[in-house]
């Protein structure tokens, strides 16, 4: 998946998003920004990273979701709001 074919629709969204490094860093990681905006997203956001980006590829970035990052909620609605019943135990950090 690569955002960055998006960047012009998507950086406000990133930088509003992940607003301490830039935009172009943080589209570069998709699966990252991806987790980040099921948690800080307003539903303009979401909408407009849902005009570019399919459910399969939310569904991966969670399955594939960094520690520390989603909190329970999100974790929990993006899980039934993509079909993914029941949701996993979130990501922990292994110390």
């Amino acid at each position: 998946m690569s955002l960055s074919n998006h960047f012009s629709e998507l950086s406000e969204v990133a930088r509003r998003i992940i607003w301490f490094e830039p935009p172009e860093q943080a589209l570069n990681d998709p699966g990252r920004f991806l987790i980040y905006a099921m948690t800080y997203s307003t539903p303009q956001d979401m909408q407009t990273i849902r005009r570019f980006v399919p459910d399969e590829d939310l569904r991966n970035a969670l399955r594939q979701a960094p520690p520390g990052i989603i909190d329970g909620r999100s974790w929990a609605y993006w899980h039934i709001k993509l079909g993914l019943e029941p949701p996993p135990e979130l990501p922990t950090r292994q110390l």
